[in-house]
């Protein structure tokens, strides 16, 4: 492991800062990702050689600015280009009153989500590894400690940027984006207008990604700008869940009593981060600020039409007719969100041609239609899109609760096993259905702080 090249910007960006002296023990390692990083089992995390930081940042949250960083995290270093932290290693300067430590229960749930995400081929942060810290967390009950081995191609966030511009010069703003310039897009490098052309493919990429969200029913839950990267990776897997029965309004975050991050609000919310981003960002647009700022609305305005785009697409993948009008997918999602289906099983079955969901008369209409578009190639494209298992919200619970009460890891295992190739279509996972009693239960998840 080498020291983070973030530490080349000015230190305004940045503390060094050590993790907590304490030795810690492996409870999961992952092992595919251990061997492409080149990164023995035995390392210690906790006591790196490396020049290790934590990073500086503002957020948006829930609407209201406010100075953030990275509280519980520490930037260890760099391996083959991406970024190593370890979350949950103790206070930093940016904890603002809290421990800086996290539990075991919050950073199982990140370890197998973003695992799942990795596996669903949605761009996502990583876990390398799960440690036991040896230390009690008190949060409502004493816990047991844990911290977590996030791998990401950077932890470069809009935040980042929001912080450059309210604390720092525009030369300060201009080598952060310069940075992340080379970092992320090199081939912007050499461009008469690369600040613009930057913003661009930031947006192209946040508009990908939670078109990708949307169409396998992921809920992030706490999309503030602190936790939309500049790489277009999820990150922050907080108050996060996967939707079950179809429904816009979904919520799954104890804090988000307004449903400003509900599901179906996810897009919007993305524009919103990114307006935030470019009002950053457009001073490096032209020397002229009122010429940089009409630059800035001109671009922002092109996000609906890029999410609009990136979304139909996959849409249509997900039913196999790439020419499929809107109104022909709006009309299945109307009858989903009013029968109270389940999102992964109509899509899965709608993949496997199963006609036993022609249950109502408006779903047999729609089905009897769709199937004569199909071409041979159709079933190929559903299932490169369509998952056969998610990771189901009582599994996952279920398996927290058997590891940090009972000391029980097989569900976990079990879980992990099953969401290891999410469109395999195996036996097992075509025949998951959920069960009825959970079809109706309130689910809530909590950011673990």
């Amino acid at each position: 492991m080498k020291n983070t090249s973030y530490t080349t910007l000015p230190n305004l960006f940045y503390q060094e800062t050590k993790p907590q002296d304490v030795k810690a023990t492996t409870l999961l390692w992952n092992e595919s990702l251990a061997q492409t990083l080149e990164i023995p089992r035995e390392y210690d995390f906790f006591h790196t050689k490396t020049s290790s930081i934590a990073q500086a940042y503002m957020g948006h949250q829930f609407g209201h600015l406010t100075m953030l960083g990275d509280g519980r995290a520490v930037l260890l270093g760099e391996v083959a280009g991406y970024d190593l932290q370890i979350k949950g290693s103790g206070r930093t300067k940016y904890s603002r009153g809290g421990d800086g430590q996290a539990s075991l229960g919050p950073m199982l749930r990140e370890y197998v989500i973003s695992e799942a995400m990795h596996a669903l081929q949605i761009p996502t942060t990583r876990s390398l590894a799960l440690l036991d810290t040896h230390q009690i967390v008190q949060r409502a009950t004493e816990e047991r400690g844990a911290a977590i081995i996030r791998v990401a191609s950077s932890h470069l966030r809009v935040g980042t940027f929001q912080y450059a511009r309210y604390y720092g010069t525009l030369d300060d703003l201009r080598q952060l984006a310069d940075y992340a310039i080379e970092r992320h897009f090199p081939e912007l490098q050499q461009q008469p207008q690369k600040y613009i052309a930057f913003f661009r493919a930031v947006m192209l990429k946040q508009a990908t990604l939670v078109a990708q969200w949307m169409s396998v029913g992921f809920v992030h839950g706490v999309m503030n700008t602190d936790n939309m990267t500049i790489s277009g990776e999820t990150i922050d897997y907080g108050p996060c869940a996967f939707m079950d029965t179809y429904y816009g309004g979904t919520v799954f975050s104890s804090i988000d009593s307004a449903g400003r991050y509900r599901y179906e609000n996810q897009p919007k919310i993305a524009g919103w981060n990114l307006a935030r981003f470019v009002e950053a960002l457009y001073p490096l647009f032209h020397s002229n600020e009122a010429q940089a700022l009409e630059i800035a609305q001109q671009e922002i305005n092109r996000y609906g039409e890029y999410y609009e785009e990136v979304w139909l697409q996959l849409m249509r993948e997900k039913i196999g007719l790439p020419k499929a009008e809107r109104s022909f997918i709006e009309t299945l999602l109307t009858i989903m969100e009013k029968e109270q289906r389940d999102f992964t099983e109509t899509f899965r079955a709608l993949t496997l041609q199963d006609h036993t969901i022609c249950t109502t008369t408006a779903m047999t209409a729609w089905y009897d239609n769709w199937i004569m578009q199909l071409t041979t190639e159709s079933q190929t494209m559903m299932r490169k899109v369509n998952p056969a298992m998610i990771p189901r919200n009582h599994l996952v619970e279920q398996a927290i609760i058997n590891w940090t009460l009972a000391n029980d890891t097989t569900a976990f295992h079990n879980l992990q096993q099953l969401l290891q190739n999410p469109y395999a279509y195996t036996k097992e996972q075509c025949e998951y259905v959920i069960p009825s009693s959970e079809k109706s239960r309130s689910y809530t998840t909590y950011c673990g702080t």
